[in-house]
């Protein structure tokens, strides 16, 4: 491959943004199996609410969900200067990716575990019994429930998002970064937020209806918060990139983003 092609500058910007995506969306695979509380985080009373009766709503989510806004801010810096094709192209690599991770981890799980590992590990902080093998494969298998899940609400949610954002684009002429950069996320992470936990959780788990919309109405509305609260970062690195390409490269790379469709 000629050098000029691996340090153009335009290649080196959807290098770097694709391996922050990827290894974004791969760890929230990995850790995405605990859901943590965010009174006990922040050390408050559970909210409580019950906005519909026999309906309890607490700050639970995923942990996996903390770091998910990052995807989504790389997303809409791909697809502003690297279009719809440019974000299908990352999201199916990253696809590809989480399922061999799944091989991996599931072939992981099937190993049978060392007699020493076992006996050196065998109880916990208390001192009561512990099979840290049956704890691996719990959290890890749970964590295939998720993958499986995720597989299917993260392409719905980033080709949802990469069409929308390019309608948004088309209609806004280009400008109120703000609006498209939220907008699509606010209509692409609905899906993803609850399509990944039905499926995780309701049709692969054992989580009841409820718990589902619970934890999802908090996950979608932690995104939209975060989404809304980022939008001075998504101007940031948009500056960034553009010091970096020059106005002109950054301009001609916009403008076939948007009319051209190739990545």
């Amino acid at each position: 491959m000629h050098s000029s092609f691996l340090h153009s500058r335009e290649h080196q910007i959807f290098f770097i943004l694709s391996g922050i995506f990827i290894v974004n969306a791969v760890v929230a695979e990995l850790i995405g199996a605990k859901i943590f509380s965010l009174e006990q985080f922040l050390n408050v009373p559970p909210a409580q609410l019950t906005p519909i009766e026999g309906f309890t709503l607490n700050f639970d989510m995923s942990v996996g969900v903390i770091i998910w806004p990052v995807v989504f801010i790389i997303s809409d810096l791909i697809n502003e200067y690297f279009g719809r094709e440019g974000v299908k192209k990352i999201s199916y690599t990253t696809v590809g990716l989480i399922v061999y991770m799944f091989v991996i981890v599931f072939c992981a799980t099937k190993l049978p575990p060392a007699d020493f590992w076992l006996n050196n590990n065998a109880t916990d902080v208390q001192g009561a019994a512990f099979n840290i093998d049956f704890a691996y494969t719990k959290i890890f298998t749970q964590g295939l429930n998720i993958i499986i899940a995720s597989i299917i609400a993260f392409l719905v949610g980033q080709l949802v998002d990469a069409y929308t954002f390019h309608w948004l684009r088309i209609f806004t002429q280009n400008k109120r970064k703000w609006l498209r950069a939220t907008g699509s996320t606010i209509i692409s992470q609905f899906f993803d937020s609850f399509v990944i936990l039905t499926i995780a959780f309701y049709f692969l788990g054992n989580w009841s209806l409820q718990q589902v919309i619970a934890v999802g109405i908090v996950q979608y509305t932690y995104k939209l918060t975060m989404a809304i609260t980022l939008t001075p970062v998504i101007y940031f690195c948009n500056n960034l990139i553009r010091r970096y390409l020059g106005e002109e490269k950054a301009d001609s790379l916009v403008e076939k983003a948007t009319f051209g469709g190739q990545a």
